[in-house]
């Protein structure tokens, strides 16, 4: 792990920062599953969906390649980032939903049972099945939000934090996201793990908060991206920092 501080910005420092602005930006993250990857550029008007970026920036799209209504559960996937951060981070990053059906999901804090490195091979093999990665041989927290997969989750929608392995769900917000068609630009989207207290926030609005009970809470891991096909969703800018 590397801390870089910039002094022109204050002295802010950072322990990880990806622009996201297409596929060459996690050439080494760790697919598993069939995700498809995607460059949105400014004023585009493809299969994508509108211009993204009125900053003059450009985005990654991630969404599947295989047929939700043909794959069922093994239609979904999972994003690795390769560094395992610490423990008392912030992290940020940016969210626009482009095509739905589908859900989107982040995991933090992620590690094997027993102390085994997430990506070691005395684990099980992980292919986007989601049973593998809340009831399997990992330990994690995630969060889903815009959870628009199923017609009673788009009916009362909610942002939910969930401890595994064991899928245990520990808190739960109201989740402020527009269907896609009513989407108005990136949103920002935030998450505080510092210690037994973690916090959601969307455009810096607290979604929940909470602080886990256990005597061993989850400490450092390793951050990834889920998404429920067939959602199709850019992101941009994922920066993490120390508390």
């Amino acid at each position: 792990m590397r801390v870089a501080c910039d002094p022109q910005r204050g002295g802010a420092c950072v322990i990880h920062s990806n622009p996201l602005r297409g596929p060459a930006d996690v050439a080494d993250w760790v697919a598993e599953g069939p995700v498809q990857f995607g460059t949105h550029e400014v004023g585009t008007d493809d299969d994508g969906g509108p211009g993204l970026g009125r900053d003059g920036t450009s985005a990654l799209v991630l969404s599947g390649s295989l047929d939700a209504e043909e794959h069922g559960d093994h239609a979904h996937w999972t994003l690795w980032c390769p560094e395992e951060l610490p423990d008392h981070v912030r992290i940020g990053w940016e969210f626009l939903p482009l095509e739905e059906p589908g859900l989107a999901m982040v995991f933090f804090a992620a590690t094997g049972h027993g102390g085994e490195d997430l990506f070691s091979s005395a684990l099980a093999p992980r292919t986007g099945f989601y049973p593998q990665y809340h009831s399997g041989d990992m330990d994690a927290l995630h969060v889903s939000y815009f959870r628009h997969k199923h017609a009673s989750e788009r009916a009362f929608r909610t942002c939910n934090l969930r401890k595994s392995a064991g899928f245990e769900l520990v808190a739960q917000g109201a989740d402020p996201l527009p269907p896609a068609g009513d989407a108005d630009g990136f949103y920002r989207m935030e998450v505080i793990k510092d210690g037994p207290r973690v916090a959601f926030s969307i455009n810096e609005l607290l979604l929940f908060e909470w602080t886990d009970p256990a005597a061993a809470p989850l400490k450092g891991g390793y951050f990834g991206i889920r998404q429920m096909a067939p959602l199709k969703a850019a992101y941009r800018n994922l920066s993490i920092s120390p508390l």
